[in-house]
């Protein structure tokens, strides 16, 4: 059985409590009706998916975290717990392709600046498809990560960028 776990508002203390709990069974995932919208696709539905912040990176810490080659990997989550959280993303969302390879489970504001690993207000099914989509996102990910360790824009810039249209963020941050 697959485990559903809540896109809302969920506090991190509460969700080990909702990943033991909250289970669905296969044969009721398909009668879901989306509870997401792809209104602002390439953007994430904002009520679904504001984003949040890492506690451990701020202005003050990026030396020792994001502006470190590997950091990301020392706290990104497993494919197992993604996994999960994509599949029932594709869900709540209500895209017609369901197939699990045609999305990145992609943090909105990206663990290279200062993204939550693992709160699910902050992880969402990102296409592959479109013009705008998760490899295009990825490249301004990392020009936007670059800028703020060269001292070019702020951290906290940064991520009002990403958070409000990562498709606009290096020239609003001066630096596309």
């Amino acid at each position: 059985m697959p485990v559903t776990i809540p896109r809302f508002a969920a506090p991190i203390a509460t969700l080990s409590l909702a990943l033991a709990c909250a289970v669905t069974p296969a044969a009721h995932a398909s009668t879901v009706t989306s509870t997401c919208s792809q209104a602002d696709l390439p953007l994430p539905d904002p009520a679904c998916t504001p984003g949040a912040l890492n506690p451990d990176v701020t202005q003050a810490t990026i030396g020792s975290t994001i502006c470190v080659s590997g950091w990301t990997a020392t706290i990104r989550p497993s494919t197992s717990y993604t996994n999960a959280l994509k599949r029932q993303g594709i869900v709540d969302y209500g895209y017609r392709d369901t197939s699990m390879s045609d999305y990145e489970e992609d943090h909105f504001l990206p663990l290279e600046l200062g993204g939550a690993p693992k709160d699910p207000k902050n992880l969402w099914p990102e296409p592959h498809s479109g013009d705008e989509n998760a490899y295009g996102k990825d490249s301004v990910e990392n020009a936007v990560k670059k800028a703020v360790c060269a001292g070019q824009a702020s951290l906290s810039d940064a991520q009002d960028a990403m958070l409000t249209d990562w498709t606009t963020a290096e020239s609003v941050l001066g630096i596309g």
